[in-house]
C-alpha cells in the first residue's frame, strides 16, 4: 500500500516559555496540552497558550495521560504522577535505552525506541513489554486516535507525523513537517488536531489532523 503523503498544516505555535529551552514528551487531558521541558511540566491553554500549572518533574522524554494521572518518562524509569499535586505514586522500568514518546491506549502504555525505530507495549503496572511494532524510520512521539495509531519521526533536517498499521508498522499516511521543523513529543486532542514538541524550538505546534476517509 502506498502512503498518502500531504504537508503538515499547522494551525498554532505555543511557545517558547521562560525557562523551558527544550519540549520533549506532550499529552492532552481533555481541557490542557501538557508540555515536558525537561526540569518542569508545563499545562498549557490552547486557546491563549497561557501555562496555567508548572509540576518541577524530570521529563526529559515522552509523556501521556490516562484518564487521570500523567505518566512520564525519565532517564531509565516512567513516573506515575498526580496532576494536582505532582507527586510521584509509582514508577515502572523504562523498556531500553532509546525511549522517545509515550502514548495511553486499551489499558496499556505505549513507548516509542527511537534509535530501535519501533513502538512498545507495556504492562502499566509492571513495565513488562506485551508486544513490538516496527518501524522504518527513528521514532519520537507516539499518539493513538479514533483506533489510528501515529507517531512522529525527526531525522536530520527532516520531520514528519505519520499515521501507521498497528499491526504490520507499514505507513498508511503521512504528514510533512516544513524543512527545519521537528517534531519530538505528539499527542491528539482527540478531535482535529495534533500537539506536536518542537524540540530545540522550544515551542509546542498545533497540527490539523487529516479527516478520516469517508467522514
Amino acid at each position: 500500500m502506498t502512503a498518502n503523503t500531504h504537508p503538515a498544516e499547522i494551525v498554532r505555535e505555543y511557545g517558547p516559555f521562560d525557562d523551558s529551552p527544550a519540549i520533549h514528551g506532550v499529552t492532552h487531558d481533555g481541557e490542557r496540552v501538557w508540555a515536558a521541558t525537561g526540569a518542569a511540566l508545563l499545562a498549557i491553554a490552547p486557546a491563549s497558550g497561557d501555562v496555567q500549572q508548572r509540576l518541577p518533574q524530570a521529563c526529559d522524554a515522552g509523556t501521556a495521560f490516562d484518564g487521570r494521572h500523567l505518566w512520564q518518562i525519565a532517564a531509565s524509569h516512567i513516573a506515575k504522577i498526580d496532576p494536582a499535586s505532582g507527586a510521584v505514586v509509582a514508577t515502572i522500568p523504562a523498556p531500553g535505552n532509546s525511549c522517545s514518546g509515550l502514548a495511553w491506549a486499551e489499558g496499556s502504555l505505549w513507548v516509542g525506541q527511537y534509535r530501535d525505530r519501533r513502538i512498545v507495549q507495556i504492562d502499566p503496572a509492571t513495565g513488562a513489554v506485551r508486544r513490538s511494532i516496527e518501524t522504518n524510520r527513528f521514532v519520537t512521539g507516539v499518539t493513538w486516535v479514533d483506533g489510528e495509531l501515529w507517531h512522529g519521526t525527526w531525522e536530520g533536517d527532516e520531520s514528519e507525523i505519520r499515521h501507521i498499521d498497528a499491526d504490520s508498522g507499514a505507513v498508511l499516511q503521512t504528514l510533512q513537517m516544513p524543512a527545519g521543523t521537528g517534531v519530538s513529543g505528539l499527542e491528539s486532542d482527540g478531535c482535529d488536531l495534533f500537539y506536536a514538541g518542537g524540540g530545540s524550538s522550544g515551542k509546542v505546534r498545533a497540527v490539523r489532523r487529516p479527516q478520516r476517509a469517508g467522514s
